[in-house]
C-alpha cells in the first residue's frame, strides 16, 4: 500500500485499528512512534547493486491505556514527515514488536489497516544457481491420450 492510499483511508475513518496477520488487533492504545523514509542500498547475491525506499511506520504499545491515536492526528504526523523528510508516495512498511521487531506490509480491509506478512527472497535466482521449481503433475490428472498404457510404448 502506498502512502497516498493510507492518507485517503485516514480521511474517511473515525478510529484507527491495525490487525496482525493472525487476525488479532494491535491494542488500541498503540502509538506511532516513527514515520520515516528508509533507504536500503545493497548488492544482491548476483552482484547487482539495488536501491529500495519505503515509508516506515513504527507501532509501539505503551502502558498509556488512555491514549488513542485519532486519524486526523496520524494524518498530521504523516504530512509533517512528508514535508520535512521530503517523502514521496512510497510503499509502506510497518514495524511492530513481537519476539523481535517484525516488518510487515500494509493493506486495508474496509475497516482496519492490516499488517501483512513479508517474506525474504533471492533477487538473483538466475545467477546464483538456484533451480526453478518444476510444476508438480499428478499422473491421474493427465488426459487419457497422454497416459501410458500397457503395450503403448510410452514407458
Amino acid at each position: 500500500m502506498k502512502l497516498s492510499e493510507v492518507k485517503d483511508y485516514l480521511n474517511k475513518l473515525e478510529t484507527i485499528a491495525f490487525k496482525l496477520p493472525n487476525g488479532e488487533l494491535v491494542p488500541s492504545h498503540f502509538h506511532v512512534t516513527e514515520v520515516g523514509k528508509i533507504t536500503k542500498h545493497f548488492i544482491d547475491c548476483g552482484g547487482t547493486v539495488r536501491n529500495e525506499e519505503v515509508v516506515n511506520f513504527q507501532l509501539w504499545n505503551a502502558n498509556d491505556y488512555d491514549h488513542r491515536l485519532h486519524p486526523e492526528k496520524l494524518l498530521n504526523i504523516i504530512e509533517l514527515s512528508q514535508k520535512v523528510l521530503e517523502i514521496p508516495n512510497l510503499e509502506i512498511e510497518v514495524e511492530y514488536q513481537a519476539e523481535t521487531i517484525g516488518k510487515f506490509g500494509l493493506d486495508f480491509d474496509g475497516k482496519n489497516f492490516v499488517l501483512t506478512s513479508k517474506q525474504t527472497d533471492c533477487l538473483a535466482k538466475d545467477q546464483c544457481g538456484i533451480p526453478e521449481e518444476k510444476p508438480k503433475i499428478k499422473i491421474t490428472n493427465l488426459n487419457s491420450e497422454a497416459q501410458c498404457t500397457p503395450g503403448g510404448g510410452c514407458c
